[in-house]
């Protein structure tokens, strides 16, 4: 089964002296969801959103909120994120000394878990808890800025990732995605590997015709690499 391709935007380029409006602004263009980068200066060497930042701007717009938690202590931090208006966290299996626990526990908070791969970590260490999630994130950047170049060798790993979601008998119910540089020229090789949650960041800000017109312009791109 074909999941619908999801535009969701990274909000790291956006003006963080006016989120609740660059959240509307978002919501108008069409995007599906809008990922939050949560960066602890440890995991990766920087600092962003805290919980109150993401309840702030939760009131501004209906989308669904995720939270992409690139920290050291998602056990410690997961219920404010949820209480924030997160409806999923996502988790880095790096990260995490217990992932099976870390991923329950999200579950029992009630929230949607979710965990992400760095471009060196090996599809494997995900193998054993695709019962636990509802998405998958691979990232081809690596992670801790906006603004990086794509790493289209990670495609052979989006496919990889894919088939072990089909094959574990979820198919229809686990979300692929990927992170980092995402753009009109590298969107169509990423959905083609299986991917079907796109998140953007600079590519959507820095589009001269506005954010609309990048959404659908991503949009129109991925699903024609599908067709």
């Amino acid at each position: 089964m074909t999941r619908p391709i999801q535009i969701a935007p990274s909000v790291l380029p956006a003006d963080f002296s006016k989120l609740g409006q660059e959240v509307a602004d978002l919501e108008a263009a069409g995007v599906d969801l809008i990922q939050w980068d949560v960066m602890d200066g440890q995991f990766v060497p920087n600092l962003t959103f805290g919980p109150d930042i993401i309840k702030s701007a939760r009131q501004h717009c209906n989308v669904p909120f995720e939270a992409h938690m690139m920290v050291y202590t998602p056990d410690v931090m997961a219920k404010q994120y949820i209480d924030a208006g997160c409806s999923r966290l996502i988790v880095h299996a790096e990260a995490c000394t217990h992932l099976h626990r870390t991923l329950a526990n999200i579950k029992e908070l009630g929230a949607n878990a979710a965990v992400a791969l760095n471009p060196a970590t090996p599809v494997s260490a995900i193998e054993h808890v695709l019962d636990l999630v509802d998405l998958v994130l691979v990232m081809t950047v690596n992670p801790g800025f906006g603004g990086q170049a794509y790493i289209s060798t990670m495609e052979p790993k989006i496919a990889q990732v894919r088939k072990m979601i089909n094959d574990s008998g979820r198919g229809d119910e686990i979300e692929l995605e990927v992170d980092g540089g995402i753009s009109p020229t590298t969107i169509a090789g990423a959905a083609a590997a299986g991917a079907n949650i796109l998140i953007a960041g600079s590519a959507l800000y820095r589009d001269p015709e506005g954010l609309e017109h990048a959404v659908s312009d991503l949009r129109a791109r991925a699903q024609a690499a599908i067709a």
